[in-house]
């Protein structure tokens, strides 16, 4: 069999997905009692090389390391909220940067592998997904000032993962001061592409009112790192119309896998996707993450869909 996007290759794109699927990190009260072992054995089980760090996760690196190799896994990303925005958090988050990375290089110390987890970061000075309030009417909008304290941040930041021999990967996300495709194209419009790379949400993205597919194409050379998921449209438009906040929205599924032909939105159009990495030649991560109540959307049977989905689509 033929695949439209064989010239991507499991040497050069790797497959991860997140915890999110068996449990949520942000509001713990998402959570049917998992266990960190089932959880990443149920991801090997599904056929991911990768994974984010979840909650549960072993803080000691040697630890997690062995549980993970133990199932052919590896860190895919740790994650950074970065607070530049807000007053007296520059120095907080360039030390929480610093941790990171020390402790990705003890993850990874003495090995050879090109699959090197990014380090993946996003703006929560006055962000509101955390808070039970209206996301959208409620999402910061930062002034100049901000704009300013937020580029040079991450720039410094950028340098640091670089020195490390790391990409730093923004993720717009609901609920903060770059979620709208204006505030989108103004950060990866003046940041240096050398430092700050894009990663791309499809689903963030897309219930923010951004056309994932179409801004896909216009910074496709700036795309070092993707978080693939669907939406669910009807709970989009409740977000819009009734005010939901994001747990709201996550509590009534407005996150699913991509593969989910039944409900998912966007599934349909990852094709569009995968073709414009593979004319800009992508090579990093592709994360599955759908944060969705393990409750009542199985995580291994919705990991397993995405998995299949990928198979079917790039071949492996």
């Amino acid at each position: 069999m033929s695949y439209p996007y064989a010239p991507m290759s499991p040497e050069t794109v790797w497959f991860g997905v997140t915890p999110t699927l068996w449990w949520n990190d942000d509001f713990l009260s998402i959570d049917i009692g998992i266990p960190f072992e089932q959880c990443v054995s149920e991801m090997a089980l599904a056929g991911f090389v990768g994974c984010s760090v979840g909650h549960k996760y072993p803080t000691d690196p040697a630890q997690l390391r062995s549980a993970l190799e133990l199932r052919g896994l590896r860190v895919s990303e740790p994650w950074v909220s970065t607070y530049f925005t807000i007053h007296s958090m520059h120095a907080q988050t360039v030390e929480k940067v610093r941790q990171q990375l020390a402790f990705m290089a003890a993850m990874e110390k003495g090995s050879d592998d090109p699959r090197r987890a990014d380090l993946v970061v996003a703006e929560f000075g006055d962000a509101v997904n955390p808070l039970p309030v209206a996301l959208f009417a409620n999402a910061p909008k930062f002034t100049d000032a901000q704009w300013t304290h937020l580029i040079d941040g991450l720039h410094e930041i950028g340098r640091m993962a670089i020195a490390q021999g790391r990409k730093l990967c923004y993720h717009p996300h609901l609920g903060t001061g770059v979620m709208d495709e204006a505030s989108v194209r103004r950060l990866f419009d003046k940041t240096d592409p050398g430092l700050v790379h894009f990663l791309l949400d499809t689903a963030h993205l897309a219930v923010a009112g951004v056309d994932p597919f179409a801004i896909a194409k216009d910074y496709a050379p700036r795309i070092k790192h993707i978080h693939l998921k669907d939406m669910r449209e009807p709970v989009r438009q409740a977000m819009h119309e009734k005010g939901l906040s994001f747990q709201q929205a996550v509590e009534s599924g407005i996150f699913t896998v991509p593969g989910d032909r039944a409900e998912g939105a966007l599934t349909p159009r990852f094709p569009e996707l995968f073709k414009t990495l593979q004319d800009a030649g992508f090579a990093g991560w592709l994360v599955v993450e759908a944060e969705q109540d393990p409750a009542k959307a199985n995580p291994l049977e919705y990991a397993k869909i995405a998995r299949n989905f990928l198979r079917q689509n790039l071949g492996w």
